[in-house]
């Protein structure tokens, strides 16, 4: 940004400022500020220094009012505003231009940073939506796995429990052929395992 005051132009218009009425340096500084639409404060390292120059020139006086220190235009200092008038006025008009041109770029970096973000959310939204379609087509594809696995398992235990029943049937024909006995308790013993591997097996898929 281009400075508000060229070389000079600030400790005058400090004495024009004081010319208006006596203020304290805050005052002073805020006056600034308002002159110049905020666009530019000065910090106490900028106006204190060009004031107790001005004290040692004799243009302006300071006086200590409880806490604050009030400074005040002499006639030396007012001599020295009328003299420069028309520098004056140049300065306000270079005044106004500044201010206009640091509020144009102001606004500029405003747009730009605008335009900026704007950009960011929008990738930021497209990434987003990308890594929910990728965690989408991954779990869609944990599910099927885990469904195939499901059926495979199931085709397992449907075939585990075949082979059961032939053993079984094979073993009962083979004993009988032979001649052999078949008592109550040996079928009961059968029957309770047979239901508590049930039971066993709902509790399992249920849990």
């Amino acid at each position: 940004m281009p400075p508000v005051f060229s070389h000079g132009d600030l400790r005058l218009y400090l004495l024009n400022l004081l010319d208006e009425s006596p203020r304290h340096g805050y005052d002073l500084m805020q006056a600034l500020s308002d002159r110049t639409g905020g666009t530019y404060t000065p910090s106490a390292g900028t106006i204190y220094p060009r004031l107790a120059k001005l004290e040692d020139e004799g243009l302006v006086t300071k006086t200590v009012d409880g806490r604050k220190t009030v400074y005040a235009i002499t006639d030396a200092g007012r001599a020295e505003v009328a003299a420069r008038a028309g520098d004056l006025e140049g300065i306000e008009a270079g005044l106004a231009d500044s201010v206009r041109l640091i509020a144009d770029e102001v606004r500029g970096s405003v747009r730009e940073a605008m335009k900026s973000l704007r950009a960011d959310l929008a990738a930021a939204a497209q990434t987003d939506q990308g890594a929910a379609k990728a965690r989408t087509s991954a779990e869609d594809a944990a599910r099927a796995d885990e469904r195939a696995d499901a059926r495979a398992q199931a085709r397992r235990a449907e075939a585990i429990v075949g082979e059961f029943r032939a053993a079984v049937r094979a073993d009962l024909r083979t004993h009988l052929a032979h001649g052999g006995a078949l008592a109550a308790s040996v079928v009961d013993d059968l029957s309770r395992s047979l239901d508590e591997a049930l039971r066993d097996l709902t509790r399992a898929l249920r849990g």
